[in-house]
């Protein structure tokens, strides 16, 4: 893959009739994490650590922050952060792919300064399995 512009990096939500872009996102992150199972004994060699292949809870992080610039799409994000709901969300890469899956909306933060806009932070949780579609 060769560089791509950060500003490519799209985050949506699906609405029932497809799939709505989250507007005014500045930044964008995408986190893959996996829990390790430690299964090191008195007989491990050298004392080194023993690690179980494939045991650990996979899980993975969506977090972005902007501007407000779609009305349609802030009041979507909102009602999903105070429904608690637990819908599928698309974080798209250019010429990588497409990770698609159930998230929770965990985390919803407003600040703003005197002299300057209104900003707002979205963090997401996946809630079960998650798929990748190549670009």
């Amino acid at each position: 893959m060769v560089a791509q512009k950060g500003k490519d990096i799209l985050l949506k939500i699906e609405t029932g009739g497809g799939f709505t872009t989250v507007a005014g996102l500045r930044s964008k992150r995408l986190a893959f994490n996996a829990e390790t199972v430690d299964v090191t004994d008195a007989e491990s060699g050298g004392r080194w650590r023993e690690l179980l292949g494939g045991a650990g809870v996979q899980r993975a992080s969506i977090a972005g922050a902007g501007i407000f610039k779609d009305q349609a799409s802030d009041a979507l994000v909102r009602a999903t952060f105070f429904s608690g709901a637990i819908l599928t969300w698309q974080a798209i890469i250019p010429d990588f792919g497409t990770v698609s899956g159930l998230f929770q909306l965990t985390t919803l933060e407003y600040t703003g300064q005197h002299n300057g806009e209104v900003q707002f932070e979205a963090a997401l949780e996946s809630a079960g399995p998650l798929t990748f579609a190549v670009a």
